[in-house]
């Protein structure tokens, strides 16, 4: 029996209705979810996911001839990295080799580089592995409606396309992680290559620029949503000295990929990639709420934070939902535009 969500991929939109059906699609997937099995995995994940980055295939070839090129500049802080990556989780271990994950991180690291040494010479720039100049959907609750309503599909301009914006990224501690999603959903390298290299390029390069600025200002306005939907919380954690700055920075860096349970984990992408990835942020505050009365009942909070309790993608989701619309218009602005 074919479901809902695999009709919403196999129709083919008529030509000026592609908005219309990516939200569907969008609403289905927030209302419903991608139906996986108890280790998180789905045939249907990886496309709906390439489909929301924009992500167009590519030739295993393209990919290949990156392995080729043999180790990156930062090949040295990849291989230092990659056999820590979900160390503790056994699915992932099962499924994602290290030489995969370093293989991918590699390829990344060689297509950031010569896009780089393009830019730095003047000369044209290679094109991203996705379509320069493209358009791609708006996922960010301008509209603040409920997400089983309509939402707002205003299409605005992709980051390449603005000439002047400065969209140097290159490899940076914590890629890995992030990474790590792909390959697991993925049903090959070079799927995960491609996605992975539009999330890094279009979605958040505030991320994994050299100063990882898009991170810090995560941070800070982690802080802000904060203060407006829980003030208690807010007011307990700064007075024991507890800015999201101390127990935030990897969950912000990694969309949360760093909090175990991978099911879990994947369940919260379908939302963040669907919608639009800085409203991990308000997942992230969504996961503080969860566990408010331990926090304030405790003298030293910080033992609590220092190991965020496994996520609990549905009721992370709506708690965030819920948050969408007590945020101020500029703020919520700034949660838009703080990873670019």
């Amino acid at each position: 029996m074919v479901t809902k969500l695999e009709m919403l991929l196999l129709r083919a939109p008529a030509f000026g209705d592609v908005r219309h059906g990516l939200e569907e699609l969008r609403h289905e997937i927030v209302t419903q979810g991608v139906p996986s099995n108890s280790d998180g995995m789905s045939e249907l994940r990886i496309y709906i996911w390439l489909i929301f980055l924009n992500a167009p295939a590519i030739r295993t070839e393209v990919y290949l001839d990156l392995v080729r090129q043999g180790a990156s500049p930062a090949y040295t802080k990849i291989r230092n990295d990659t056999f820590r990556t979900l160390a503790t989780d056994p699915l992932f271990r099962r499924r994602v080799t290290e030489n995969s994950l370093s293989r991918v991180l590699n390829a990344v690291a060689w297509k950031l580089h010569d896009a780089n040494e393009a830019r730095v010479n003047g000369w044209m720039s290679p094109p991203t592995l996705s379509v320069v100049g493209d358009e791609s959907p708006e996922r960010s609750f301008h509209s603040r409606k409920s997400v089983t309503g309509t939402m707002s599909t205003t299409t605005g301009a992709s980051e390449a396309g603005d000439g002047d914006k400065d969209v140097t990224v290159g490899y940076v501690q914590g890629m890995n992680v992030l990474a790590a999603p792909f390959l697991y959903a993925a049903r090959s390298e070079t799927q995960a290559f491609v996605a992975f290299e539009r999330l890094i390029t279009r979605e958040c390069p505030g991320y994994v620029r050299g100063s990882m600025d898009g991170v810090h200002k995560g941070l800070a306005l982690v802080n802000r949503i904060l203060e407006i939907v829980d003030n208690k919380l807010y007011v307990y954690l700064m007075s024991k000295g507890l800015p999201a700055e101390i127990y935030g920075f990897a969950s912000v860096l990694t969309m949360c990929a760093c909090t175990p349970p991978l099911p879990e984990v994947l369940q919260l992408w379908d939302f963040l990639l669907a919608c639009g990835p800085h409203l991990n942020l308000l997942c992230i505050v969504a996961q503080l709420v969860l566990i408010r009365d331990p926090i304030l009942a405790s003298p030293s909070p910080n033992q609590i934070l220092r190991s965020l309790p496994p996520l609990q993608s549905q009721k992370i989701k709506s708690l965030a939902i819920s948050f969408a619309s007590k945020i101020p218009e500029d703020l919520y602005q700034q949660v838009i535009d703080h990873a670019k």
